[in-house]
């Protein structure tokens, strides 16, 4: 999506330090709040996004994924979207989205716009419609701060298997893949995973994924740990097995 209603600039990188496998728990990963219209309380945008978010509460957690709009008229109408990670169960998936939903409303009081993600899930609603589009405003990455021994190695290795996991992502009806790849000689794996929100077709999903992937230069050059993280698509890599199953 490139609407501007978003913070900017369009393509915001954040770069937040982890020091080895921390645990978020139920905390926010990071939010954007929109930068611009506002609506008043018990007015028919209100009324239209919560009961969006009621029903993407009830739907979500079935298929791990979310979408619809509410209203009558164009200037009332509230968009949403869930999405949550693929190896999390339903019930994991409810409690996340339901927190998702209750937690944006808290941090962005009466804007018609925000994004917010957590480990297991995220939520965004506008009072546009911005299904099918790529979102490349509201954009973030994490970092584990610690090195490893040989970078160029790592680096192409960490390319190979997030470029291989966007393809059998954008091939799969869930949008969603992970895998791992032994680390040279060394008895060390790398672990990784891809995934995009499911309102995208598979081109898009692609090409957000490979986006993303062009980007770790930029946050996450040698480090043991990282991931980007956007409003259409996500990448994470880590040493360590962090998803279930």
């Amino acid at each position: 999506m490139s609407s501007s209603k978003f913070s900017t600039p369009t393509t915001f990188l954040l770069i937040f330090v982890l020091l080895f496998k921390t645990c978020f728990g139920a905390n926010p990963l990071f939010h954007f709040c929109s930068s611009s219209q506002n609506f008043t309380a018990n007015t028919p945008y209100d009324s239209n996004l919560r009961t969006l978010i009621n029903s993407l509460i009830y739907k979500t957690p079935s298929t791990g994924f979310g979408i619809g709009s509410i209203g009558q008229y164009q200037n009332q109408k509230a968009y949403g979207l869930t999405l949550c990670r693929g190896d999390v169960s339903a019930s994991e998936c409810k409690t996340c989205v339901s927190d998702a939903t209750k937690e944006i409303l808290s941090l962005c009081p009466y804007n018609k716009g925000a994004i917010i993600w957590y480990d297991n899930c995220m939520f965004k609603y506008l009072d546009t419609d911005f299904f099918g589009n790529i979102d490349n405003t509201n954009k973030f990455s994490l970092l584990n701060v610690q090195n490893v021994t040989d970078p160029a190695m790592f680096n192409y290795m960490t390319k190979e298997l997030l470029s291989l996991l966007a393809y059998k992502a954008y091939v799969s009806p869930n949008m969603y893949a992970t895998g791992e790849l032994k680390i040279g000689g060394e008895s060390k794996k790398l672990y990784g995973l891809t995934q995009c929100t499911r309102d995208l077709s598979s081109s898009s999903c692609k090409k957000c994924l490979d986006d993303a992937i062009s980007e770790l230069p930029n946050c996450c050059d040698g480090k043991e740990g990282g991931r980007v993280v956007g409003g259409s698509c996500n990448i994470r890599y880590e040493i360590y097995p962090f998803v279930k199953g």
